[in-house]
């Protein structure tokens, strides 16, 4: 409204009070309240990662990764996206995706009956912001419980298609804007590659990896696989690098595949299976296994939303029986911009008097 204020009419500004930015990071599930002077604010809302498979070998997927920081990317090789409008001093709910589980080898002791594929992890949530959990990794012979699509898609085993009404026509997807597909498995077809210490013959196999935010996961490079081919395990996709909190940080890469061995008939003794590079960003890496031991992926990092990287089996050894390496768990970020304070915007003849005297008035 007009004042008039000591000889001076115009119009009467209030002051606004200055804010220092502000981030905040939820590990964990929470409510954002927003400062009063916030009208918009800059977000990474990253997924939960899928687990790696037990028995078939694959990495899971990276989670779901959704950025609205200014020249930066969001998963899947989108751009930023739009600030998120809030209202100063109001509060809003944050969901932390967990990661998830990984598959062991089932259907024989010590672990009948359970699941060998990698679990789908849990979405991430934000004022209307939802980042998909990333998509579970394939097994040879039983239906995965759930998908491997997701925010990231989750690789497939050595065998395809894989069988049951899931589909497994394919790898997982990743979801548009947040991730990458992952990768397509294999194995070598006869005659079977000799065991490098002579007698036995075996089939090696690989698995895909899981997609990441910022690649795909690795897939086989042929069907079947050459001989020749090295049975090193298959690298998880990258995840992203973001700067909200100040340094860059990668965050979302997919899960690494394992390797394994079948021994050819009548041969008892298998080879080494070795495991797969996790993909930068978080992720696990695949497991690697000695013969007659357990190949255990690695779990993905706690909050970065990384998936998980697959076991590597020897079927039908004693003590042979992969597990998958569980997914890490989702994180939201939140970025509020600072504030700058302003006076009012009028002022009376006798404190401009003051500051023209003083030297300090600005015209």
């Amino acid at each position: 409204m007009a004042s008039l204020n000591g000889g001076v009419v115009g119009v009467d500004n209030l002051p606004v009070a200055s804010a220092s930015a502000r981030v905040s990071t939820f590990n964990s599930s929470g409510t954002f309240t927003a400062l009063p002077t916030s009208s918009s604010v800059q977000y990474l809302v990253i997924a939960g990662g899928g687990g790696g498979s037990g028995y078939g070998n694959a990495g899971g997927g990276a989670g779901g990764y959704r950025s609205a920081v200014p020249d930066e990317a969001s998963g899947g090789g989108a751009s930023a996206e739009p600030l998120s409008s809030v209202s100063g001093g109001s509060s809003y709910p944050v969901v932390v995706g967990g990661g998830g589980v990984g598959g062991v080898t089932p259907g024989a002791a010590p672990n009948p009956g359970t699941p060998g594929g990698g679990q789908t992890g849990s979405d991430s949530t934000f004022n209307g912001i939802t980042s998909d959990g990333g998509g579970g990794s394939g097994t040879s012979t039983l239906i995965i419980s759930g998908t491997r699509n997701g925010g990231s898609g989750g690789g497939t085993s050595f065998q395809t298609p894989e069988p049951g009404p899931q589909g497994g026509q394919g790898v997982g997807a990743g979801a548009s804007g947040q991730g990458f597909p992952g990768g397509l498995g294999g194995f070598t077809a006869p005659p079977y590659l000799p065991q490098p210490a002579g007698g036995s013959a075996f089939q090696n196999r690989l698995a895909g990896a899981g997609g990441g935010a910022g690649a795909a996961g690795t897939s086989s490079p042929a069907q079947p696989i050459p001989n020749s081919l090295p049975n090193a395990g298959l690298a998880g996709g990258a995840g992203v690098a973001s700067s909200i909190t100040g340094s860059p940080v990668t965050r979302a890469g997919g899960g690494g595949g394992g390797s394994g061995f079948v021994p050819a008939p009548n041969f008892p003794n298998p080879g080494v299976s070795r495991p797969g590079a996790a993909g930068a960003g978080g992720a696990g890496g695949g497991g690697p296994s000695a013969a007659y031991e357990d190949g255990v992926g690695t779990s993905g990092t706690a909050n970065t939303g990384g998936g998980g990287g697959g076991g590597s089996t020897i079927p039908g050894s004693a003590g042979g029986y992969g597990t998958g390496g569980a997914g890490g768990s989702g994180v939201v970020i939140i970025k509020e911009s600072a504030v700058a304070g302003s006076a009012s915007g009028v002022w009376n003849m006798d404190a401009v008097y003051e500051y023209v005297l003083e030297g300090t008035w600005g015209g």
